[in-house]
């Protein structure tokens, strides 16, 4: 995606455009698109589409027809890829994606045909409450995720996260919507003023800069999503989109405690990893953060402070400190946390001041703005009023050298705790789902070593590619990782099953763990019964991978021999023979009468018993009727006339003259045929 500040120049001409838009719009309420759908009502314009409540008048329900903007519509390649990007949207089936229907267009008005949903978009429920509760905002990002994570499984990425594309149905239904137009914008280069205001203050660093765009893009986006829910805020604000992009490279966002005092600190972790700068320090995709969202669901979870001053949260997956990556099952954990994924973390849920008084963390001020004067931050003592004996002073002197000395001890002691803890650990990078070579090369470029174990058969990771990498998160430089790499999917002999009913076929094929379609393939055999197997697709004794899929061939008939060119009497006698029918028609032809030119069925074909195949048979060709004035008339005259009729002619000159003498044949002869002319003397 571009970021340019050619975003605030031509304000005018962007107004005027959207009226432009807008009144042309208001014009397609009431006609029927494409013969189909009738528009009845205008939902919502956008940046990209305007989108209209019509009927299909086809199937007699409503949809949300979404019609291209005009200026995007004279764009080929953005209309190729919408149209491209729609046909993969409707492959998606899942309860959080809004479904796609059908893609068409009529004259300048590429639409496409989407799910209704009545109610709203998350944006207008922000506006009206400004933030949620914890609870509720995890409960509707909860469907966020399901349906991105249904996304990411299909290989599709959104890349254009945000409350304008969550609809929220009044009977409490979440759904994610406008996969193809973000992605279709995305690849053409688009850059709308006013949708890259409303895009980018949810944009990854990597679309900023042009690095690669994969589900981790969209972690990013719902992290900030949901900081926004929490907040009501968004994390990075600026005076131009190009100053937010900026910040969304430089900045991290900011733990959403520091607006809203009190949040429990399992949701700051959460928010910190999702949006992390860094795409190998996030969940690898909406699977990993959904998980992770859910195990915060709940009060005892959501428990900001328990009596003894300390957050206890239940944790799925092992979070970060706020300033840590993402971490998995599998990290070293910190020295006050049990080992496994499942376990009970204690996070401290304030800090101490330099009085001593405890902090109510981020954003309280703790023991802040109590300074005495001397910026040590210290309250004063009790009474002071600004003379001190001198006893007094050096008492407090020492007292204050002691306490230096103490404190110096406390810090070191929290230094080499810190370092053997985790201040050593290093984050290591993603390499699940890499090639083998590129996970090892990734690894030693960040300071690890690498091993690889025995391959593992997986049915859904490609021969060669990286299923899991221990350990993960982080560890100390040098550690070797030891990388499991997939063996491919498993491979299966298929058996033999020539002569078996299909039913037998398919159950045997399945017994073996093979994918068996449900339609068989129909061959030909002149040698097997119709309705018995007569073999399969690939071929019996074929090492074939366990997720593909095995045709099984049934003989539907014998093979239909080419009968073009063939005389009728011939083929008569050979259907007799094999109980075909025969729809004979004479159609003049120039082919000899009684020779076959064309048939019904093609050759190869496998025809059963009983089957009908007609058949073209010629009559020869038209006959044409030849003058019988020509004898006296000029050979070239006769020559000519005869041409025109259809003729060949074959002169045969006697002697030196040029009259016609005779003709051969007359009356009537084939068209097409040689006349024979005699002239001469």
């Amino acid at each position: 995606m571009t970021i340019s500040s050619s975003a605030r120049i031509h304000g005018d001409t962007a107004v005027n455009s959207a009226t432009m838009e807008s009144a042309l719009a208001d014009a397609l309420i009431g006609r029927v698109l494409d013969g189909r759908y009738l528009v009845r009502s205008r939902i919502a314009h956008g940046g990209m589409a305007t989108v209209y409540l019509a009927t299909d008048t086809r199937l007699d329900r409503q949809v949300a027809l979404k019609v291209m903007l005009a200026d995007l519509a004279r764009d080929a390649d953005f209309v190729s890829r919408f149209i491209g990007e729609a046909k993969s949207v409707a492959k998606l089936s899942h309860p959080n994606i809004v479904a796609v229907f059908d893609q068409g267009s009529d004259g300048q008005f590429p639409y496409l045909a989407m799910e209704y949903v009545p109610g709203r978009t998350l944006r207008s429920l922000l506006r009206e409450r400004g933030w949620l509760p914890p609870d509720q905002a995890l409960g509707i990002m909860d469907p966020i995720l399901a349906g991105l994570a249904a996304a990411h499984r299909a290989g599709m990425v959104h890349r254009d996260v945000k409350p304008e594309n969550v609809l929220l149905t009044p009977d409490g239904r979440v759904k994610v919507v406008d996969f193809g137009l973000a992605r279709a914008q995305a690849a053409s280069g688009q850059t709308m003023v006013g949708q890259l205001i409303g895009t980018v203050a949810y944009i990854a660093p990597e679309q900023v800069t042009g690095g690669v765009t994969d589900a981790r893009t969209d972690v990013y986006a719902a992290g900030v999503v949901l900081f926004e829910m929490l907040t009501g805020r968004q994390p990075h604000t600026g005076e131009s989109p190009l100053a937010v992009a900026y910040k969304h490279v430089n900045e991290e966002v900011p733990p959403p405690s520091a607006f809203v005092p009190g949040l429990p600190p399992g949701l700051d972790h959460l928010v910190r990893a999702a949006t992390s700068r860094d795409p190998r320090q996030r969940p690898a995709s909406a699977d990993a953060f959904l998980r992770a969202a859910r195990s915060l669901r709940g009060p005892a979870a959501l428990s900001a402070a328990g009596a003894s001053g300390t957050a206890v949260t239940t944790w799925q997956e092992n979070f970060p400190p706020p300033n840590g990556p993402f971490l998995s099952p599998n990290d070293p954990a910190p020295a006050d946390e049990s080992e496994g994924a499942n376990h009970t973390m204690v996070v401290s849920a304030g800090y101490l001041s330099d009085d001593g008084y405890s902090g109510g963390g981020y954003g309280t001020g703790g023991g802040y703005g109590t300074d005495d004067g001397y910026g040590t931050g210290r309250r004063r003592p009790h009474g002071y009023h600004g003379r001190e004996p001198f006893l007094q002073r050096w008492l407090f002197s020492r007292r204050l050298g002691f306490v230096a000395l103490g404190g110096v001890v406390v810090l070191a002691a929290a230094f080499g705790g810190w370092w053997f803890a985790s201040g050593r650990y290093a984050p290591l990078p993603h390499v699940t789902g890499e090639s083998q070579a590129q996970a090892i090369s990734i690894l030693r470029a960040d300071g690890f070593g690498a091993r690889t174990g025995t391959p593992v058969i997986d049915n859904n990771v490609t021969k060669g590619v990286v299923i899991s990498a221990e350990p993960s998160g982080r560890a100390v430089k040098g550690t070797v990782v030891t990388l499991t790499i997939s063996a491919g999917p498993r491979m299966i002999s298929v058996p033999p099953v020539t002569g078996q009913s299909l039913a037998g076929a398919q159950a045997l094929l399945r017994k073996d763990g093979l994918q068996v379609a449900s339609t068989p393939h129909n061959v030909a055999s002149s040698t097997l019964a119709v309705g018995t197997v007569a073999g399969t697709t690939p071929a019996a004794g074929t090492s074939w991978p366990q997720t593909r899929t095995v045709y099984v061939d049934v003989v539907a008939g014998i093979p239909l021999p080419p009968l073009v060119n063939e005389n009728i009497s011939d083929v008569q006698s050979w259907a007799g023979q094999n109980n075909i029918a025969l729809n004979i028609q004479q159609v003049s032809n120039n082919a000899a009468a009684g020779t076959i030119v064309n048939q019904s069925i093609p050759a190869g074909t496998p025809v059963a018993p009983g089957t009908s195949v007609t058949v073209e048979v010629s009559t020869g060709p038209p006959q044409v009727s030849i003058p019988g004035n020509l004898t006296g008339e000029k050979f070239n005259q006769v020559q000519q006339q005869l041409q025109q009729l259809g003729f060949q002619v074959d002169g045969k000159q006697f002697g030196f003259g040029q009259r016609v003498i005779a003709v051969t044949p007359t009356g009537q002869a084939p068209q097409g045929s040689t006349i024979d002319v005699y002239y001469g003397f």
